[in-house]
C-alpha cells in the first residue's frame, strides 16, 4: 500500500473513531446516564478509553458541542449542557404589571422561580428593518424607535426583547427613555391613544444571526426561537412590533387554547 493510501486510511480511521466517541457520549446524555451539569472525562481519559489521539478526542467533543449537548468550560473540561427552562406564555402579555416599580412581568416571574433576573435597556431611532416596516405598514423614509433589551439570569444573557414603534407615533413620549416604565410600555402606548386589543404571534426556529450571537454570548450549537408579535388597535392599526429571540435550549413556548360552547375555537 502506498504512503498516500495509508494516509487516507489513517484519516478515515480517525474520523470513524471521533464519531464513535460522539455516538457513545451522545447516547449517555440522551439516556441521562450523564445528567445536565455532569462533567465528561478529561481529554486524556477519553483518549485512553478510545485509544485515540488528543486531536481526535477534540474532534469528537466538537461534534457534541455543535449539537448543543455539551459546553466547554476551560480549564475545567466539558460539561453536559444544563437546561434551565423558562416558559413563555404569549397569552399572558395582557396581565397587569407587578406592583414593584423595579420589575416587569418577566423579572417578576423569574424572581418567583428563585432566579436573579436583570436587564439592560437601550433605545435608538433607526430606519426600520424590512420585516418590521412590513408589519407596521411603514413607508420608505419612515423611522422607528427601537427599544432593545438584553435580559439576564444570574448575570448570564438569557433572551432578547426588542420592540419597534413608529417614531411619529411616540415621539416625545417616555417610551424613548432607556429605562424601565413601571406601568409597562403597552400601557404607555395606550395612554397615547393607541391601546392594543389584539396581536398576531409568529414563531420560527433558526440559527442565530451574528448580532444575536454577540448579544447573547452564544457558543456553537445554539439554535434560537424567534417570537415576533405585532400589536393592533381597535381600528386594526399596527402600532408595535416586538421581536423576542429566545435561546432554544432554555425556553419552552406554551400556548393555551379554549373551545367556546357551540363548537367554535378561540
Amino acid at each position: 500500500m502506498g504512503r498516500g493510501r495509508e494516509r487516507l486510511v489513517g484519516m478515515a480511521s480517525a474520523r470513524a473513531m471521533y464519531h464513535q466517541l460522539a455516538d457513545t457520549y451522545r447516547a449517555k446524555i440522551v439516556t441521562e446516564e450523564l445528567k445536565p451539569g455532569d462533567r465528561l472525562p478529561t481529554e486524556q481519559e477519553l483518549g485512553e478509553e478510545f485509544n485515540i489521539t488528543r486531536g481526535t478526542v477534540r474532534d469528537g467533543l466538537k461534534v457534541l458541542v455543535n449539537e448543543g449537548l455539551i459546553v466547554p468550560a476551560r480549564p475545567r473540561g466539558y460539561f453536559v449542557r444544563p437546561h434551565e427552562l423558562s416558559y413563555v406564555r404569549p397569552q399572558a402579555e395582557w396581565r397587569k404589571q407587578p406592583a414593584s416599580p423595579e420589575m416587569d412581568r418577566w423579572m417578576e416571574d423569574q424572581t418567583v422561580l428563585g432566579r436573579t433576573p436583570s436587564q439592560h435597556i437601550s433605545v435608538e431611532i433607526i430606519p426600520p428593518p424590512a420585516k418590521v416596516a412590513e408589519r407596521l405598514g411603514l413607508n420608505e423614509g419612515d423611522l422607528v424607535v427601537a427599544r432593545r433589551r438584553i435580559r439576564y439570569i444570574d448575570d448570564e444573557p438569557f433572551n432578547l426583547n426588542d420592540s419597534f414603534y413608529s417614531y411619529d407615533l411616540i415621539k416625545g413620549s417616555e417610551i424613548l427613555n432607556p429605562t424601565d416604565i413601571p406601568r409597562g410600555t403597552n400601557q404607555a402606548l395606550a395612554d397615547l391613544g393607541y391601546e392594543q386589543v389584539r396581536a398576531i404571534d409568529e414563531v420560527e426556529a433558526r440559527m442565530p444571526l451574528p448580532d444575536e450571537v454577540n448579544r447573547l454570548q452564544l457558543g456553537p450549537g445554539n439554535p434560537v426561537l424567534v417570537h415576533r408579535v405585532t400589536g393592533f388597535t381597535i381600528d386594526d392599526k399596527p402600532v408595535r412590533c416586538t421581536v423576542n429571540v429566545l435561546i432554544g435550549s432554555k425556553h419552552v413556548m406554551l400556548f393555551e387554547r379554549s373551545k367556546a360552547v357551540g363548537g367554535s375555537v378561540s
